[in-house]
């Protein structure tokens, strides 16, 4: 399977901020599972067009970086955000294997419903690790490897128990959850 194929078209952007999606996913109440502070410098990474990114935005007095690696996306990130008059976000254009940030330059990540397109997990995971402060946190949210009506093919998805194995295999101290019965996510701490 090529990566592009796994990959999210930039032309379907307003699906990934449709009112529908909003109310199954709920970004506002997700994001309450980073305890974002004022003070904390967040990544988005796979930001799209800002779903999660503008809420956290305004959680935060600091710099929060929306990665992805469409500039399209981000185009239509950063008119959103003009919208609502927000200026702390920075986007990068990067893939989630060779994230453009700083060592240890962010104290919150959350990586949302991209992990299954990514080419290498552990790749993208040591990424995360390696731009993350100790004691930061992680807050990953994937699709669950069962058939549903929306979201990725199931043959792309990763399992919950799976995802969580390789982010303790990388050295986090992790908590799974469910806030719903298609999604997962992980809370995951750098020690």
């Amino acid at each position: 399977m090529l990566l592009t194929d796994k990959r999210f078209h930039p032309k379907n952007a307003d699906k990934l901020i449709s009112e529908e999606r909003k109310d199954t996913l709920q970004p506002e109440k997700m994001i309450e599972y980073l305890n974002v502070n004022p003070d904390d410098t967040v990544a988005d990474l796979g930001a799209g067009p800002g779903l999660f990114t503008i809420p956290l935005a305004k959680l935060t007095e600091r710099e929060v970086y929306a990665v992805d690696i469409e500039p399209e996306m981000l185009e239509r990130l950063n008119q959103n955000a003009k919208k609502e008059n927000i200026e702390n976000i920075t986007s990068v254009v990067s893939d989630l294997e060779n994230i453009q940030l700083a060592d240890a330059s962010v104290t919150r990540i959350l990586n949302s419903f991209v992990i299954h397109e990514v080419e290498s997990i552990d790749r993208t995971i040591e990424e995360i690790k390696r731009i993350l402060k100790p004691g930061g946190l992680l807050l990953l949210m994937d699709w669950e490897a069962v058939e549903t009506e929306s979201g990725p093919p199931l043959k792309i998805r990763i399992p919950s128990e799976k995802m969580e194995s390789i982010l303790k295999e990388h050295g986090f101290e992790t908590s799974l959850f469910y806030p719903g019965a298609e999604h997962y996510a992980i809370k995951a701490v750098k020690e």
